[in-house]
């Protein structure tokens, strides 16, 4: 029982983090950009959620987008680390432990994009 109650609050805390995603956007960075990023989780962090950047402002919704331009399959684990700055975005690539379909040149801006959420190591 104790094990559901702790993947319950893992999962609360990825969807906590994708919600303040938006007040997280660099605007100015943004400026031009429309693109749909799709993110396929799995694992006891997963989940999925679509987060859509257009005319300088951010909105991410749970589950999946029909026309996303951009896909990221990964654990919630990795994730999360990933846009929190404890995993290298590039290692995990380069291992294989991401999957990333679509466009990837959008892929490699969601760094400047949330420049914000990445903590200082």
């Amino acid at each position: 029982m104790w094990f559901a109650t702790l993947l319950t609050v893992s999962s609360d805390v990825l969807k906590e983090f994708f919600e303040a995603l938006p007040g997280k956007l660099d605007a100015e960075g943004a400026e031009g950009l429309t693109a749909v990023y799709q993110f396929d989780l799995s694992g006891p962090l997963g989940g999925q959620y679509h987060v859509v950047v257009r005319d300088k402002t951010c909105r991410v919704q749970e589950g999946v987008h029909p026309e996303p331009d951009v896909t990221l399959s990964m654990s919630g684990e990795d994730c999360l680390g990933v846009l929190n700055g404890r995993l290298d975005g590039v290692s995990v690539v380069a291992s294989g432990r991401v999957r990333i379909s679509g466009d990837i040149g959008l892929a490699m801006r969601l760094k400047a994009l949330f420049p914000s959420v990445r903590r200082p190591t």
